[in-house]
């Protein structure tokens, strides 16, 4: 178990580079960015192959926001999906 955590660091091992591969997606896609995310969110990066309809940024919560901050959250997914009806 020693390198069981190495496939997770590795996108390249299933097929390719992930970064630029993509054929563009229709599926309308919301993005919450956080200020203490592990992750770097670049909305240039994630534009060319994801249909972007909603994009937030706050001031508070990091990698897990629902038990950080629920309500922002909460708020967030609400205005997400009812931008979908």
């Amino acid at each position: 178990m020693a390198d069981a955590g190495r496939s997770s660091d590795r996108p390249d091992r299933a097929g390719g580079n992930v970064v630029g591969s993509q054929e563009p997606s229709t599926v309308p896609t919301g993005v919450a960015v956080f200020p203490r995310e592990v992750a770097l969110s670049l909305r240039r990066l994630a534009e060319p192959t994801h249909n972007i309809v909603h994009w937030s940024e706050f001031d508070r919560g990091g990698h897990f926001p629902a038990m950080e901050v629920p309500d922002m959250l909460i708020g967030d997914l609400r205005t997400f999906y009812r931008s979908l009806r």
